[in-house]
């Protein structure tokens, strides 16, 4: 197909740029962007017949990470600060 409908897992390395020119990076098109990615990510890893935790605790991981990383400069410098 044409190269603004593939996934970016289809697009081979060289095709990277001019794939990422054909991308609609409007507020709108980036809220659909992740509409999808969540409905992929909930449809394969939540919403299966047997499922088990793996789908709610990789979500849950990836809270901590992310909360952790925003929060790292205050940890970093309360980290330093001498209790006496």
């Amino acid at each position: 197909g044409p190269l603004s409908e593939r996934r970016l897992m289809d697009v081979r390395l060289g095709e990277l740029p001019t794939w990422l020119v054909t991308c609609d990076f409007s507020p709108q098109g980036l809220l659909g962007g992740v509409r999808r990615a969540w409905s992929s990510y909930y449809n394969k890893y939540i919403n299966v017949k047997r499922g088990g935790p793996a789908g709610i605790s990789m979500l849950l991981a990836g809270y901590c990470l992310l909360s952790y990383s925003w929060n790292y400069q205050h940890i970093k410098r309360h980290r330093w600060r001498k209790y006496h």
